[in-house]
């Protein structure tokens, strides 16, 4: 249970912010039914998935199918989530005027089902997939048929292997990403960091800029993260959290 006294002051903060952005992580999607990385049940704790194999781009090089045989169940099935009470209240903060924007770790387009307009993805998007050897683009949805009938997608133009624009371990973040992130982070003056252990870098080093350009950082994760020592106010219930800012007047 969160102190209402802080959670009181959170409103406070975010009322008088200038400048307030969220990044976010897994944590935030699962309350939409959507497994993070790390935390229980998470894909780091499974033992069918060998979690350092399914994104790592030379294993997928070699082998797609098994990117695509095991993402199958928590990738290929995203447009069957909803936005849960984080991406609800983010998006409603923004139209207020209050959020200026989400630099976020996760894949999973919920932030944009939800109707935020302003969201920087810096490990990329599966909404759109492309061969490796041609260059030929398809959506999500073509894809995400042949991936549920067990099909490993292959280009229809050369027979390359097809992948997602999402950042694999071994790749490069896209393009613009993590400098538009450290631009908005630099803006700051009150950072949400929700749902995320700051462990992945170099997304994790983001929330740093808010803090060296003299901005407060808001922690709400249920895990300890490095920058606790130096977060204004840290809550551990994400939906707790944000159903008291849901009944908030801003």
């Amino acid at each position: 249970m969160n102190d209402i006294a802080d959670l009181e002051k959170l409103e406070t903060l975010i009322r008088e912010s200038r400048f307030c952005t969220a990044f976010t992580g897994a944590g935030v999607s699962t309350l939409a039914g959507i497994a993070d990385f790390r935390g229980k049940g998470g894909l780091y704790t499974r033992q069918d998935i060998d979690a350092d194999r399914i994104f790592d781009i030379d294993y997928f090089r070699r082998d797609p199918s098994y990117f695509y045989l095991k993402s199958r169940d928590f990738i290929y099935n995203l447009d069957e989530k909803t936005p849960a009470i984080v991406h609800s209240e983010l998006a409603r903060l923004e139209r207020l005027g209050i959020l200026k924007g989400i630099i976020t770790q996760n894949i999973d387009l919920l932030h944009q089902k939800a109707g935020s307009r302003k969201v920087v993805e810096l490990h990329g998007t599966p909404s759109v997939h492309h061969c490796l050897s041609c260059g030929k683009k398809w959506d999500f949805s073509e894809i995400a048929i042949l991936v549920r009938d067990r099909i490993v997608p292959r280009c229809d133009s050369c027979g390359g292997t097809i992948k997602p624009d999402v950042t694999f371990f071994g790749e490069m973040l896209p393009a613009g990403a993590l400098e538009e992130g450290f631009r908005l982070a630099s803006e700051s003056d009150l950072m949400l960091v929700l749902g995320s252990t700051l462990l992945v870098q170099p997304a994790a080093t983001v929330p740093l800029y808010t803090l060296r350009n003299g901005g407060k950082v808001v922690i709400v994760n249920n895990m300890e993260t490095p920058l606790d020592c130096r977060a204004s106010l840290i809550f551990d219930d994400l939906e707790e959290v944000f159903n008291f800012l849901a009944g908030r007047e801003f």
